[in-house]
């Protein structure tokens, strides 16, 4: 990690900081058709993308591609409604590059968001899981190469990385929204093809409840700057092997526009309780 890529991370952020009224305490990143919260923001100020300095771009469709900054029930919130992915070829460092400028500009609480395979069979599609831990299983690290202390220490710790305080905060909104929420650990594989049964069969034995591409990135990036998170998936189908058809991503984001609303009325509960 080179004076470069914190130079970047730095102008990012001070051009964010630049345009909007009060600095975000709260950062929220909504992933495949989830990001209806960015539209209950109140005098949001949106930034496509593209007018960001060395922000990644993510083609996927389900993500919309802007930073969101405004208040949801009294407190500072910047929203990413969509974020780039490993398996379009991004490195790493630029997956976690959007957390990275959160933390910069002082938020101090993360909420990843996601559209997640059921590995657990309890689980049905529109189902809320809190992510109590995670399965990185993505061949790489995002903290791979020389460090720079100015993000954080060398070997971060990660025997919490979802905060417990923050999975309470999400189980007292899902009971005030009257929301089911469950929880369970998820698995991040790299993608884009969907896993093969087997590798189901395999995912369940090591404990893994839900499988997605996503996330585990931005939470060690967000944990390596001392930001306490919280992991909540969307289980939009079941994983292969599961059910006797096979998987489309049209099926992700037909549940998620679903289970959207939904959604959004947890986030906004959570928020106001963090």
């Amino acid at each position: 990690m080179d004076d470069d890529y914190y130079s970047q991370v730095r102008q990012a952020a001070d051009v964010v900081r630049g345009r909007v009224d009060s600095v975000p305490e709260v950062g929220v990143v909504l992933g495949s058709g989830l990001g209806g919260l960015a539209n209950a923001l109140q005098n949001p100020v949106s930034m496509p993308y593209e007018s960001l300095p060395y922000w990644p771009l993510s083609r996927v469709v389900g993500h919309e591609g802007r930073l969101v900054v405004g208040t949801l029930l009294g407190r500072s919130v910047a929203a990413l409604s969509g974020r780039c992915h490993a398996y379009e070829g991004h490195t790493l460092q630029s997956v976690t590059f959007a957390v990275r400028v959160m933390g910069l500009l002082g938020v101090t609480g993360l909420v990843l968001t996601n559209a997640a395979g059921a590995i657990n069979t309890a689980f049905t599609p529109g189902t809320f899981m809190a992510i109590d831990d995670h399965i990185n299983l993505m061949g790489a690290n995002p903290l791979e190469g020389p460090n720079d202390d100015r993000f954080g220490p060398r070997f971060p710790d990660m025997s919490q990385v979802y905060s417990a305080r923050l999975r309470a905060v999400a189980d007292r909104a899902a009971e005030a929204a009257d929301l089911t929420l469950v929880h369970g650990v998820y698995a991040a594989l790299r993608g884009p093809s969907y896993e093969t049964p087997a590798e189901i069969r395999y995912l369940r034995t090591i404990g893994a409840d839900a499988v997605g591409m996503s996330t585990v990135p931005e939470a060690i990036v967000a944990r390596h700057m001392g930001i306490e998170v919280m992991g909540l998936s969307c289980i939009s189908n079941m994983a292969a092997g599961v059910l006797p058809q096979p998987l489309d991503h049209a099926e992700v984001v037909a549940t998620t526009a679903r289970a959207q609303r939904q959604f959004a009325v947890l986030l906004e509960e959570i928020v106001g309780r963090l």
